[in-house]
């Protein structure tokens, strides 16, 4: 039993002073390796199905994002990159939520054969997450345009003219945003909605907690906000509404669903993870990310910039292969992050370091070789359902909470 589950029954026991060090939450037996993490979640299909029909009816529940993006719960899946394939986007939008493909970590045709293989799964809208920045982001914008995807995001400010391409042919665009500043200002370029990113998010974030950012931002925009960083069930989901968000978007509790395709003792570290056992680092790429703390982490953040430089710099090279992206287009796109971002020549060179530090862990299963990207929410997440699972059961606790406060 986890230790908020404690404090929530024995809300009459002391607390122990918080400690630096992190502490593992108690676990099942770890599985063999190789074996596949089972869900633990009940099936009750005919509880579940007449609690989905009343949850519907609730008003506080449908929200503007549902109407605008034609989905049935207003949850949304991020596109976390080398997680958010084919199989976790399209169960998520079949599911009733949207599902997001992480297309940044995408060469052009892995994008195009995996939106193939989302189509061919759910007849239901989804969406694709691009980088502004990247050198070919036109020709992936007229792709989506072709393909009639439901909505574009972004995890930084994507620029007018994408923006009004993509609004022209009828394709949503919602960017993620961690100040209030960046939601004015996109909202003046005709973005469609916001993802407001608190502190507690996983991957890049800012400094601002989401129980301040979401209401700051909600109040200065009239687009629909949806509120990420630190959400996991329908409390989080009522607690979001009542700050002002339209819903909420997940990273870290999707990227522990069946669905997804981290391999499974990758997923055992993040379900073994306490909630300190997060860190926020420059270390990694010269910006502020949330990540598990590891032992590579820690030798990161000792080492000295000339020690990381030559890293860095193969991580380059091998970020260009992946993605497919040549020498020129390489130098086409540093120069244009270094201009949008005022990026020095050695942040450049680090940024490369995220992705590829992140596919030797979600992808090749390398741990001690990679990243681990991650909300603090792991701390309080201990089991594998499916997407279904997960979002029926999100659902029929945020209809439990609102009848208990009397909504």
């Amino acid at each position: 039993m986890s230790a908020e589950k404690r404090a929530t029954k024995s809300p009459s026991k002391k607390r122990q002073p918080p400690s630096d060090k992190p502490k593992a939450k108690p676990r099942r037996k770890a599985p063999k390796k190789g074996a596949k993490i089972e869900a633990t979640v009940p099936a009750k299909r005919s509880k579940v199905t007449a609690v989905k029909e009343s949850v519907v009816a609730k008003p506080a529940l449908r929200t503007r994002i549902c109407e605008m993006f034609g989905i049935e719960y207003p949850i949304i899946q991020t596109g976390m990159g080398w997680v958010s394939g084919a199989s976790l986007t399209s169960a998520t939008s079949d599911a009733g939520g949207l599902g997001i493909l992480a297309a940044a970590t995408m060469t052009f045709r892995e994008l195009q054969e995996a939106i193939a293989k989302v189509k061919e799964r759910t007849d239901k809208p989804f969406g694709v997450n691009l980088r502004a920045d990247q050198a070919d982001i036109m020709k992936r914008v007229e792709l989506l345009i072709r393909e009639k995807v439901r909505v574009a995001s972004f995890a930084q400010a994507p620029g007018e003219r994408v923006v009004r391409t993509l609004k022209d042919a009828g394709v949503l665009t919602m960017p993620t945003i961690g100040a209030r500043r960046h939601a004015e200002k996109v909202q003046a370029w005709g973005v469609d909605a916001v993802i407001a990113q608190g502190q507690e998010g996983g991957g890049h974030t800012g400094q601002i907690p989401t129980s301040i950012l979401v209401p700051d931002v909600a109040s200065a925009v009239d687009i629909p906000v949806v509120a990420a960083g630190g959400f996991r069930d329908g409390r989080g989901l009522v607690a979001a509404l009542a700050l002002g968000a339209e819903g909420i978007a997940m990273g870290t509790r999707f990227l522990l669903t069946q669905e997804s395709q981290v391999p499974d003792h990758v997923k055992k570290i993040y379900l073994d993870t306490a909630p300190n056992g997060t860190v926020v680092t420059k270390a990694v790429d010269g910006y502020p990310q949330r990540v598990i703390r590891t032992r590579l982490i820690d030798q990161l953040e000792k080492a000295s910039f000339l020690t990381r430089f030559p890293r860095a710099a193969l991580n380059a090279l091998s970020l260009m292969r992946v993605t497919g992206t040549s020498l020129p287009e390489l130098l086409e796109e540093g120069l244009a992050m270094r201009q949008s971002q005022e990026l020095t020549w050695s942040q450049l060179a680090m940024a490369a370091n995220a992705p590829m530090l992140t596919k030797a862990s979600m992808v090749d299963g390398k741990v001690e070789a990679g990243i681990l990207p991650t909300g603090q929410v792991a701390g309080v997440i201990d089991e594998i359902p499916t997407v279904e699972e997960l979002l029926r059961r999100i659902m029929r606790e945020a209809h439990d909470t609102l009848e208990r406060l009397g909504a």
